[in-house]
């Protein structure tokens, strides 16, 4: 959940009241925030460094407020005493309209581009009049949308600018590193964007986005019809381009992986800032041209409309309401709505809430301005007795039985590379069975694991030091492709144990094994005498196993096991020197 800092006494301001930390502490709690802690900067920079400090009279209070994580326009002061105001009824809500000038701004992205970031949007917020707190808001905004939305800078990178000091038409292009020469911002010297990328190696804050187009051939620039550059996105702006506390036209430009991302933050962005243009919330739009020669106009602020029914509303929430009551309460949150017919609503979805996508979005709304403690509590009308879910409950028992018997239980990583499941063990054609991870980060995490055997023998392996005999076991789900699934895999339950020692020990992973039959109430029976409520065991080559030290558990003819004595070469893939014993069941293939 994100949290933003508020001044307390501005945002007072706006809301037009003093509220005490009690009286506003429970304004947020009925708006579905929280207020998360009372501090100031002071206070805050004390607590970096370890020292006390209590706030004194003449400070600035600061409020944390802890925010909904889909709620981008909550995410600066403006948007939240928005949003308060109209839910306290003190405001009502705004129409924010895209206004043609008589001269269209462009922005042109060239084919470029393709082979690193795509898509561009951009708009322009005309006569703005900023304080130093709105202006501090305003890059604060950004720093948010690039933290959460912006996936750090990864899906969109927002650049903003003085329209004063650069002309139009502008230019998104991708160029060599070299070619591209520039003086970011806050600094003095002219950079060629590979020595920039060098130099902010060692930056604090933008050291961590160096690396999303380093390694690119080309690098994503935007200049304007003079060559002056305006970004070089991901990572920086110009200085020429700069904006500052006496700037009035603002030209905003996102460049992007994904169009989705990039046209909701820059509906966030204007929609939340716009209220200090000279006609507040309204927004010049800049034509975009694709490298098809496509139009488009940005930003669209499109209004779209969702229906919902009262019967949906009063079986999901409880509550007895009618359609004038449903019109009030999403009026408090900001939510335009009229009568489709008798039983249901239109309502109307504002770009600057593109966190409702469904009827359920709307009606969680519903819930939180109607008050989810003024919802009588009642009685389900359907009484009915839980139980534990019969596998969770079988394998909590086994688990207790396991370390009776002198077994200590590990839990492995689900994911493991390619080789663990397949070379290490000795079976060429086990990776064809597994769950491969698309771009997994490390090579340890290639694939979901199809044994729980690999995890236990890197366990022992990390514990190589510890005195032996090592009896370990695990329960847990292993991931198979299967096609009759609608997610193409599915997790089955097993039991896997393991028994480490100077001997191989094979009577002892046998042993626990005829104790798990025995408390599961399996009964011993021979090949001959195979019936559906008892087991027996037959021999077994398995490729993992020594000859003639394998065996599987069958019961009914149905194989649901496997135990034996490890093959050598397991052991050494593992960096192990001592046998080992093994034993492997499925357990929902016993049920």
């Amino acid at each position: 959940m994100p949290t933003i800092a508020v001044n307390r006494d501005e945002l007072f301001k706006r809301l037009g009241r003093v509220y005490t930390e009690k009286e506003f502490d429970e304004l947020c709690f009925e708006f579905g925030i929280e207020l998360d802690e009372v501090t100031s900067e002071k206070q805050m920079k004390s607590k970096e460094q370890g020292i006390e400090h209590k706030i004194d009279e003449n400070e600035e209070v600061i409020y944390r407020i802890e925010i909904p994580a889909n709620r981008y326009d909550l995410l600066c002061i403006e948007g939240l005493a928005l949003a308060l105001n109209i839910f306290l009824g003190r405001q009502d809500i705004p129409r924010y309209q895209v206004i043609k000038p008589e001269k269209m701004e462009q922005l042109t992205i060239l084919p470029n581009t393709g082979v690193i970031r795509p898509h561009a949007v951009a708009a322009i917020l005309r006569g703005v009049n900023f304080s130093k707190l709105s202006y501090n808001s305003f890059i604060d905004l950004q720093d948010k949308l690039h933290q959460n939305l912006c996936r750090k800078r990864t899906l969109v990178a927002i650049g903003t600018h003085d329209l004063d000091t650069i002309k139009g038409p502008f230019v998104y292009d991708a160029k060599k590193p070299e070619e591209i020469k520039f003086i970011p911002l806050k600094q003095t010297k002219e950079f060629n964007a590979k020595d920039l990328l060098e130099f902010y190696l060692n930056d604090e804050h933008l050291k961590a986005y160096v690396p999303i187009i380093k390694d690119s051939p080309v690098y994503p620039v935007i200049y304007d019809s003079n060559d002056v550059v305006l970004s070089l996105p991901p990572i920086i702006n110009g200085e020429h381009s700069k904006i500052k506390l006496e700037t009035k036209n603002i030209f905003i430009e996102c460049t992007a992986t994904d169009s989705h991302k990039a046209e909701v933050v820059l509906d966030t962005l204007v929609c939340l800032f716009s209220e200090y243009s000279t006609k507040p919330f309204t927004v010049e739009p800049v034509k975009v041209v694709g490298p098809d020669n496509s139009e488009r106009i940005w930003p669209s602020l499109k209004y779209r409309q969702e229906s919902i029914s009262l019967d949906y509303i009063q079986s999901n929430i409880g509550i007895k309401i009618d359609l004038n009551q449903v019109h009030k309460l999403l009026k408090r949150m900001g939510l335009e709505s009229q009568t489709k017919s008798n039983t249901e609503a239109y309502v109307t979805i504002p770009p600057n809430r593109h966190d409702i996508l469904h009827a359920c979005d709307i009606l969680e709304d519903i819930g939180i301005s109607y008050g989810f403690n003024n919802i009588d509590m009642v009685l389900p009308q359907t009484l009915t007795i839980g139980s534990q879910f019969k596998l969770n409950k079988i394998s909590d028992q086994l688990r207790f039985e396991l370390a009776r018997c002198g077994f200590t239980e590990a839990l492995t990583f689900s994911l493991c590379s390619r080789d663990d499941i397949g070379s290490k063990m000795r079976l060429k054609n086990e990776v064809e069975r597994a769950v491969k991870i698309s771009n997994p980060k490390t090579l340890d995490f290639q694939v979901a694991r199809t044994s729980l055997l690999p995890g236990l023998l890197k366990t022992i392996n990390s514990n190589k030091k510890m005195p032996i005999p090592l009896k370990l076991f695990e329960i847990s789900d292993i991931v198979l492709k299967d096609n009759t699934k609608d997610v193409g895999a599915r997790n089955e339950r097993f039991l896997s144990a393991i028994y480490y020692n100077k001997n191989s020990g094979f009577e002892v992973i046998h042993g626990l094994m005829d104790r798990i039959m025995q408390v599961i109430e399996i009964p011993y029976c021979s090949a001959s005498e195979q019936t559906k409520n008892g087991y027996f065991i037959r021999a077994k080559n398995d490729p993992r196993f020594l000859d003639g030290r394998c065996a599987e558990i069958l019961i009914n003819d149905k194989v649901f096991g496997v135990m034996g004595v490890l093959h050598p070469e397991v052991i050494t893939n593992f960096d192990l020197t001592q046998p080992c014993s093994a034993l492997e069941l499925s357990i929902e293939s016993i049920y």
